[in-house]
């Protein structure tokens, strides 16, 4: 709506835009997160932690993190979640890439940070199993929201919240 409320040469503008940024962003050849380069920002970074990398379905996943101010390692993008009755399995993913970055022996820790749906529950399992050979994996913890009631929480994320539980500072 807002858009036909605007001038016809903002619209254009914004059309414009668009076009260009489809044309001139693609993946990092690295870490598969969104870049107009060919080695995103994040894994030029020498003030980066190389020895850690936190998993991620997608582009969207890496931005929510970054917001945290947080975390200070790299990423790896898998580009979806292993969904088999949408037909997408490990394959249609950047998961080997992952894995030949994990068995090279620079990386002491792999965070898996995947939604907690059934199809990421299966590539959080499917990853895990794949690069715990080479390295510590870990999964970020999963619970109530910040302000959340206990009643109104349903019993998987009770559950979860009590799993990744831990000391108080």
């Amino acid at each position: 709506m807002h858009v036909l409320k605007r001038p016809e040469a903002d619209a254009q503008a914004l059309a414009t835009a668009l076009i260009e940024a489809k044309q001139q962003v693609g993946l990092c050849q690295v870490c598969f997160h969104f870049s107009a380069d060919p080695v995103c920002e994040i894994c030029r970074n020498p003030n980066r932690d190389d020895s850690t990398i936190c998993v991620v379905a997608d582009s969207r996943d890496v931005i929510a993190l970054e917001k945290t101010r947080e975390y200070r390692g790299k990423y790896h993008v898998l580009g979806g979640t292993i969904a088999p009755m949408e037909g997408i399995g490990p394959e249609q993913l950047h998961i080997q890439p992952l894995v030949q970055r994990v068995s090279q022996g620079t990386v002491k820790e792999v965070i898996l940070a995947i939604n907690p749906s059934v199809e990421g529950e299966t590539t959080t399992m499917y990853v895990g199993r794949l690069i715990k050979p080479f390295t510590r994996v870990t999964r970020i913890a999963f619970g109530l929201p910040m302000g959340g009631d206990l009643e109104y929480a349903d019993e998987v994320t009770l559950a979860r919240a009590l799993e990744g539980r831990r000391d108080l500072d």
